[in-house]
């Protein structure tokens, strides 16, 4: 639990450095608002990416290969930008090279190295699912806000992310 049981207002009782700093009532109702619209979210979105067969972790990957210069990113890299160790995306690498959406390419001058390289049909499946993805994401978030709120968000949101992608080494 994140919050002191006897803690419920609004603003945190004064407490000595070594004690825990617990959350408020209004920062336990954000808190736990954020982490129910990140998991829902994230199930819907993955839900609706079933029909075409994939994941939301496979369109995350065709999407980042997609956006890379030559379509085709080390694993390193790739595992980095999608936030996922290496050994969990080898084999959902496998997998999706199975499906015949990407191929593993050696690196030249590095024997230990691959590439993850979009396939063509990796490539189709980009286009053809992104269409579907993004009025998902819009139904279920993006219309969600008004412009002043969105710009709200990415203004609470960027630092965060800033700050989470620096104690990563990912500035």
């Amino acid at each position: 639990m994140d919050t002191h049981p006897t803690d419920t207002a609004d603003a945190p009782a004064s407490q000595p450095e070594d004690e825990t700093p617990w959350l408020t009532a209004r920062e336990q109702r954000m808190w736990r608002a954020h982490l129910e619209v990140a998991k829902l979210l994230d199930y819907q979105l993955g839900r609706e990416l079933q029909p075409h067969n994939l994941a939301i972790n496979d369109y995350e990957i065709l999407v980042v290969l997609s956006e890379a210069p030559d379509r085709r990113m080390r694993m390193t890299d790739l595992a980095t930008a999608t936030l996922q160790s290496k050994s969990r995306l080898s084999h959902q690498i496998t997998r999706m090279e199975t499906a015949g959406l990407v191929l593993r390419q050696e690196c030249p001058g590095d024997r230990r190295g691959l590439y993850a390289h979009l396939t063509e049909q990796g490539w189709e499946t980009m286009q053809r699912v992104a269409p579907d993805h993004v009025r998902s994401v819009r139904a279920h978030f993006i219309d969600r806000f008004t412009p002043d709120q969105l710009d709200a968000m990415y203004a609470a949101l960027a630092p965060i992310a800033d700050h989470l992608r620096s104690l990563r080494g990912r500035s």
